[in-house]
């Protein structure tokens, strides 16, 4: 594992993406490497609860746009369905994982942080969905987890402005469930973790599931019908022109629409 580091802290696993060169960003290889994981910590049957982070000031900045960039309809629709999958993989484990958000977590970053059952932010965390400023939509599953979190008004303004909110705006908004100083921010996932494994373990599990229940029904239909409208985008002149510009580092032109 090149991009995935992984420790134990007795029935806590802390799960790190170092890719730090890169802000931590999200290309096909960490998430390979990130799925590869996932089904290692499912086989540590005394693994009880899992913490992920990012090392170094970010914790995932959002999908790689220079592999994006030059994607064809087809293969933007099958990163969407590798980061769903992904995605799904950490939400469907049957322990309770917990997102610790140390930095940016903008466009995939923040959808890997929804799709973890429990998030605790540093207060440096910056949160956004900006892909519509690059001429595409959310593909990782935002358009469904935030909506579920923050209600469909709230979800609608952040998508649709691509604005980044802070900490405590996050905080308010019900997407974090603390905020805390950035020296503290690893210790209090660690020691919120272990609460948890002290309790009784297919109690907590079973309890995770019935929340799951009721929150995330038609998730599959939902997320699929996400993964269309983002690799759509790909057949635009935005999306060329918006991503090129990103990585230019200039402004790009007015959005044709086309």
């Amino acid at each position: 594992m090149s991009y995935i580091l992984f420790e134990r802290k007795g029935h806590v696993g802390i799960l790190t993406i170092s890719r730090t060169e890169a802000l931590n960003a999200l290309n096909s290889e960490v998430l390979r490497e990130l799925e590869e994981q996932l089904t290692a910590v499912e086989e540590c049957v005394d693994l009880r609860t899992l913490i992920i982070t990012g090392e170094g000031r970010s914790f995932v900045a959002g999908a790689d746009i220079a592999e994006m960039k030059n994607m064809s309809v087809d293969e933007a629709y099958a990163f969407a369905k590798m980061g769903d999958r992904v995605f799904t993989h950490i939400e469907n484990l049957p322990i309770p994982v917990i997102a610790a958000v140390n930095g940016f977590a903008l466009g995939g970053g923040m959808e890997l942080a929804l799709s973890c059952d429990i998030r605790l932010a540093s207060e440096k965390a910056k949160f956004g969905q900006p892909e519509v400023g690059l001429g595409i939509t959310p593909g990782f599953g935002g358009t469904q987890r935030l909506s579920r979190t923050v209600g469909m008004a709230r979800a609608m303004e952040l998508i649709l402005t691509g604005n980044t909110i802070d900490a405590q705006t996050a905080l308010s908004l019900g997407i974090v469930n603390h905020v805390y100083k950035t020296e503290d921010l690893m210790n209090e996932a660690v020691s919120m973790a272990e609460k948890i494994a002290e309790n009784a373990p297919v109690a907590v599990k079973e309890s995770k599931k019935a929340i799951q229940q009721f929150w995330c029904g038609n998730m599959s239909t939902d997320l699929e019908y996400e993964a269309g409208a983002f690799s759509r985008c790909f057949a635009t002149a935005d999306q060329k022109m918006g991503m090129q510009a990103f990585l230019d580092k200039k402004p790009h032109d007015k959005y044709s629409g086309r």
